[in-house]
């Protein structure tokens, strides 16, 4: 589809690693240009309420309410209400604070109206401040299972009660099949000037995105750029089990793996300092490379990131992406 209108850029995000990349992207593009695709394939229920984590670390990291320390949840938050439920048997593995209960509330209060997740998103989003467009990639339930050797579990039991310890064998996407893209996602990207791949884990925060069909088609017949961050620096993730889940699956915890798994729809990465003797074969492979600090451990490293990839960005379309 031809592009029209100052440049516009799609972000298929989850996760830390995404959010900060967003919170250096916002500095340098207007929110009418950002729409950002936001996995939902770890939302899950706990304690009757619809959790959606990663719409949540990104929505509570732009508005500038996030507990970055943590990597989740609100700064300053107390636990009183979980410590409470604790004392009537209930599992606490996963950590709700009292002022993130208020979100979870009002979105399956929501819910249950029969709004989609879309519109209790753009709520969310408004009654935050946040600017850019949020979309969730479906308002239909995808559910990211972990297959280990010792059975099949949800992603928040295998990341946060059992915390990562058993390798995995397979990771599966309930639900995929059957759902749509959110309304407006694919126009979204249609109408991109640029599209990019947050630094978030290859399997299970953006796999489900382009797992949902529609998706990964539409990356690929995209006229815009496809730029992903790698998320891994020397071999390993700042946060998660990204770089092991790339072993176990059968991928190099390197950004040519992390190239591989893009392969069809990309068209330039941007790596870290530690890993630039990669940069010849990636630019051999036909890519764009930027090769930088990517360590994103302030707002200016998140800011120096974000003009990396929209520099790279510009020069493969051949024209500016950031605010004029």
């Amino acid at each position: 589809m031809k592009r029209s209108g100052r440049p516009r850029v799609v972000v298929l995000a989850g996760g830390v690693g995404a959010a900060r990349l967003l919170r250096g992207m916002t500095n340098l593009v207007p929110g009418e240009r950002l729409t950002v695709v936001v996995n939902t394939g770890d939302d899950d229920v706990f304690h009757g309420l619809h959790v959606s984590p990663d719409i949540d670390t990104i929505l509570y990291t732009l508005s500038g309410l996030a507990d970055t320390r943590r990597g989740c949840g609100l700064l300053n938050d107390s636990f009183a209400a979980l410590a409470m439920l604790g004392r009537y048997g209930r599992e606490t593995w996963f950590q709700l604070g009292d002022r993130d209960l208020g979100t979870h509330l009002f979105r399956s209060e929501r819910l249950r109206a029969r709004d989609t997740l879309s519109a209790v998103t753009d709520a969310q989003r408004r009654a935050l401040g946040v600017g850019a467009r949020v979309l969730p990639m479906s308002d239909d339930p995808v559910r990211t299972i972990v297959e280990t050797q010792t059975g099949r579990r949800s992603f928040q039991e295998y990341l946060v009660r059992d915390r990562a310890r058993e390798s995995v064998r397979a990771i599966r996407y309930s639900g995929a099949r059957a759902a749509r893209p959110a309304e407006g996602l694919i126009a979204a990207i249609e109408q991109a000037s640029l599209a990019v791949i947050a630094p978030s884990n290859p399997f299970v925060s953006i796999g489900p995105i382009l797992a949902v069909p529609g998706i990964r088609q539409a990356l690929r017949r995209a006229d815009a750029p496809v730029i992903a961050v790698s998320p891994l620096i020397g071999g390993r993730t700042v946060k998660g089990p990204a770089d092991r889940m790339m072993r176990a699956l059968g991928h190099r915890p390197r950004p040519p793996g992390l190239a591989r798994i893009y392969g069809d729809f990309l068209d330039g990465m941007v790596i870290d300092n530690a890993d630039q003797a990669y940069a010849a074969r990636l630019r051999d492979d036909g890519l764009e490379v930027a090769v930088l600090d990517t360590l994103m451990s302030s707002p200016v490293r998140s800011t120096a990131v974000a003009r990396a990839v929209l520099e790279l960005g510009s020069a493969s379309s051949r024209q500016s992406l950031l605010a004029s």
